[in-house]
């Protein structure tokens, strides 16, 4: 799964990144995006270009009865997208490129009191566009002019060799020759978009060790992604 990740560039880099616009509210810079968050994201505007805009992270569908739901639909695995009710809708029409400067990942290791956190991020520095889905939500008891609430959800695939030796999962990262294909909402092609959902290349990503003070969601800053030595990590008994 892919539960915490990084984001803090800011949108008007990330609009130039991604050939966007952006006109909307900044987010502050958040080095541990948690579940429930407000993320930018890459859609397609009314005249089909690329936007920058916010997303409540955790997909609440349009027949959910409150938003507790988005908690659970965080992640969208790529062998069943096309297949889920909650998500095939959305496959069709509703995608979206979540940018991220990396993500972090528990691995289970021998004699460790908790799991140790790794940064996994692209070896250049760039950007990691993840592939990812949104829908539009609002309070029905609230009213027909209750606010609609935009909310996304990450699409993650197997791991490549680089990401197995942490977790057997990590997000689609689509590379830039196909993502106008994946932003056309007239691009309705499900195997072709499919396709699309593999795992990256090994050499594209690189990590390292970080500090536990990232299971905190309450912690945010800089110094969570910086290298620790796991000389230093205190060891079970």
């Amino acid at each position: 799964m892919c539960g915490r990740f990084v984001s803090s560039t800011t949108p008007d880099r990330i609009a130039s990144y991604f050939g966007a616009t952006f006109d909307t509210e900044p987010l502050p810079a958040n080095h541990n995006v948690a579940p429930t968050n407000d993320v930018y994201a890459v859609v397609a505007d009314a005249a089909a270009q690329p936007a920058v805009r916010s997303f409540h992270w955790g997909l609440v569908p349009s027949w959910a009865k409150d938003v507790k739901i988005g908690s659970k639909m965080i992640n969208a695995r790529a062998e069943t997208v096309a297949e889920k009710p909650a998500f095939k809708p959305l496959l069709r029409s509703k995608r979206v490129i979540v940018p991220m400067d990396g993500f972090y990942e528990w691995k289970v290791v021998p004699g460790q009191r908790t799991k140790q956190p790794y940064f996994i991020h692209r070896r250049d520095g760039e950007p990691l566009a993840v592939a990812g889905l949104w829908t539009a939500w609002r309070d029905r008891d609230a009213g027909a002019d209750a606010p609609w609430l935009h909310s996304c959800t990450i699409i993650t695939c197997a791991a490549n060799a680089t990401m197995a030796p942490v977790h057997d999962r990590m997000p689609v990262l689509l590379p830039p020759p196909v993502w106008h294909a994946w932003l056309d909402p007239d691009n309705h092609d499900l195997d072709g978009l499919t396709a699309l959902l593999v795992p990256a290349p090994d050499e594209l990503l690189e990590m390292h060790p970080v500090s536990t003070a990232v299971n905190n969601v309450r912690n945010k800053g800089a110094e969570l992604i910086e290298v620790i030595d796991l000389d230093d990590v205190e060891l079970a008994e």
